[in-house]
């Protein structure tokens, strides 16, 4: 293919399905590890520099981050829906004036986390037990990752807006420009300055500014696409109100599952710090495993919103199809190498051995998750873009509260054994799929789209 066929906006409503899906998954995937690089080049250097409890401080500060982010994840939903419907349906002006919306949404969101999460750090750190040998180092690590958080903020939802034009390869090279200057950065704070845990907090957050700033740079330039002014870089009431609509199932979502991991933390927490340890390096490495799936949930999110948006609801289903295939082979092969590879693997951030053979132990009970999860994930992403992400929270309601955190507790309670973390996670991602398959042959998600047509707008409180 042409390099100009990668590097611009892409029209998935022509074309072979499957050419499309791969022409914009490959970048997609490709990124989607980078960004994965972030946080586990983070454990990798406090982990061989500093040790275990840096390697567990850095782990355990997931859950809240992950809470706070829940605004940012609906903004990013609702935007990335919106773009794509928009885009697929050739209306430049809704276009232009969604993506003028979402940057400044973005701002106000960032600012209220900048001020309320740094506030909130040691509460949280106390309410859930936080072992007091790896208190400081986590809060540290997550005072200073709150203050940066606009950068991170402003990436994900301008790289999701683009996507969702089909531009899947500027948010990749600006995020491996970004990826490298990272590891420079953690390694030179961390390795030469000795600042520990705040070493790779600060160096994440100055990475993540500068991808955020090529990403806006190259929004301004695209003028084929849309306009960026002072009449559409403003908040438009009734955009906001769609895309707050869209995106809110998915910050509930994310909310939801984020409480269910705090909770699922203070279970962890009280195994003591080398189970904290042990749980960091496996999500590090599970974060790999499960690039395939969400890269193809997110490639079908906007190849399904940019279908409906254009009314072709058949080549959706044709889409989907393919996708599922793609992902599974894909998935497949990426979990066959980590069970191969699992005791280098996860030498890579630690040399204890305890660490690492239970680490190995833990990855072999996940493995058959993450074909359960291809399915989910791909099956997901067609429901959003189509406009249908309520039904993808229910889901995820049901499978994290209702059935992971009680299974959680009741196996530890029974067998006092950490394997309880993982168990009830697999179970839930099954169990999760089943649901997920159940509600897509249903067909809910037809009529859910923001774009009826090119000449009418169905406002998303209506759907």
């Amino acid at each position: 293919m042409a390099l100009s066929r990668f590097m611009g906006a892409q029209d998935m409503t022509v074309g072979s399905p499957v050419k499309k899906l791969i022409q914009f998954s490959i970048p997609l995937l490709i990124g989607n590890l980078a960004q994965q690089l972030y946080n586990t080049v983070d454990s990798i250097v406090v982990g061989q520099y500093v040790g275990d409890n840096a390697l567990a401080a850095v782990g355990a500060s997931g859950p809240m981050i992950n809470l706070l982010l829940v605004l940012f994840v609906g903004i990013s939903t609702g935007a990335g829906v919106m773009t794509a419907q928009y885009f697929g349906a050739k209306r430049r002006q809704e276009l232009s004036n969604t993506v003028g919306t979402t940057v400044v949404m973005t701002l106000l969101v960032s600012l209220a986390v900048m001020v309320a999460g740094p506030l909130l750090v040691p509460p949280f750190l106390r309410m859930v037990g936080t072992p007091a040998e790896i208190f400081e180092m986590t809060s540290s690590y997550m005072t200073i990752y709150f203050l940066g958080i606009a950068g991170m903020a402003y990436y994900n939802i301008i790289a999701g807006m683009l996507r969702g034009m089909g531009d899947s390869v500027m948010p990749l090279v600006f995020l491996m420009v970004a990826c490298g200057l990272n590891i420079v950065l953690d390694i030179a704070f961390v390795a030469q300055f000795d600042m520990g845990v705040s070493g790779v907090a600060l160096a994440t957050i100055i990475a993540q500014f500068v991808s955020a700033f090529l990403c806006l740079r190259r929004l301004t330039r695209m003028k084929d696409v849309l306009d960026l002014n002072v009449h559409t870089l403003k908040p438009h009431m009734d955009l906001a109100k769609d895309l707050v609509k869209l995106g809110l199932p998915s910050g509930l979502s994310q909310a939801i599952f984020s409480m269910a991991a705090i909770v699922v933390q203070s279970l962890t927490n009280s195994f003591g710090a080398m189970i904290i340890a042990v749980n960091t390096v496996v999500m590090r490495v599970d974060g790999f495993a499960m690039m395939p799936n969400f890269t193809f949930g997110n490639a079908m999110t906007t190849y399904t919103g940019q279908n409906m948006g254009a009314g072709r609801v058949d080549r959706v289903q044709e889409g989907v199809r393919d996708g599922l295939k793609l992902v599974l082979a894909v998935s497949a092969t990426l979990v066959a190498a980590i069970l191969l590879l699992g005791g280098p693997l996860m030498r890579l951030f630690t040399e204890t051995p305890e660490v690492v053979e239970m680490g190995q132990k833990m990855m072999r009970i996940l493995a058959v998750g993450y074909v359960a999860m291809a399915i989910n994930q791909t099956l997901s992403g067609v429901m959003r873009g189509a406009g249908d992400t309520m039904t993808p929270m229910w889901i995820s309601m049901i499978t994290t509260v209702i059935i992971r955190v009680p299974l959680a507790y009741g196996i530890a309670a029974v067998t006092h054994s950490p394997t309880s973390l993982f168990i009830s996670l697999l179970i839930s991602w099954c169990i999760g799929a089943a649901l997920t398959v159940l509600a897509y042959k249903k067909g809910k998600w037809r009529k859910k789209a923001v774009v009826r047509s090119a000449g009418e707008r169905t406002p998303a409180n209506q759907q």
